[in-house]
């Protein structure tokens, strides 16, 4: 048998859907790793970039929040229309509502901090549920870096997909 023609559609006779959302997702993983440049004086050139490419190229630190900087520099980088703003909150209102058991992998999920009525969140990409129900996330600015994290179910607010 000549394995190297073998694909998920000879094998299991469907062809995975390839969405701008997921082309998204697998840029945000290209960047596993970033780190912020420590102190206040050189700062990473890809995070700064982030800011520019939604749109707040006046933000010139990695210092400022940048979780919704890097979901909305990985959805532009996709010809997908971001919020534009860096509060990741923003997020709740983007795309379409996705249900807890819909959820699927490079969805959006947007979470509260502080207390579920504040202003503060943090978003990131959907990677999986763990073995404890929580969040398993793909984000910026998560220990001032790229990475996923676990964040627990409880703060979570919702998740979103982009409607193509």
């Amino acid at each position: 048998m000549n394995f190297s023609k073998l694909s998920l559609s000879s094998l299991f006779g469907f062809k995975p859907k390839v969405t701008k959302q997921t082309k998204a997702y697998h840029l945000a993983r290209y960047y596993l790793g970033l780190h912020e440049i420590a102190g206040k004086t050189k700062h990473e050139a890809k995070v700064v970039e982030f800011f520019k490419l939604v749109g707040h190229g006046w933000v010139k630190d990695d210092e400022t929040s940048w979780c919704a900087a890097f979901v909305g520099a990985m959805l532009e980088k996709n010809d997908i229309k971001s919020t534009g703003k860096l509060d990741a909150r923003s997020y709740l209102k983007w795309g379409k509502e996705v249900g807890v058991k819909d959820v699927k992998e490079g969805d959006i999920v947007v979470f509260w901090r502080v207390n579920p009525n504040s202003w503060q969140g943090h978003v990131g990409f959907f990677v999986r549920y763990n073995d404890n129900g929580d969040i398993v996330v793909l984000g910026g600015n998560q220990s001032d870096q790229v990475c996923e994290r676990v964040y627990a179910k409880g703060r979570l607010l919702g998740f979103r997909r982009y409607e193509e």
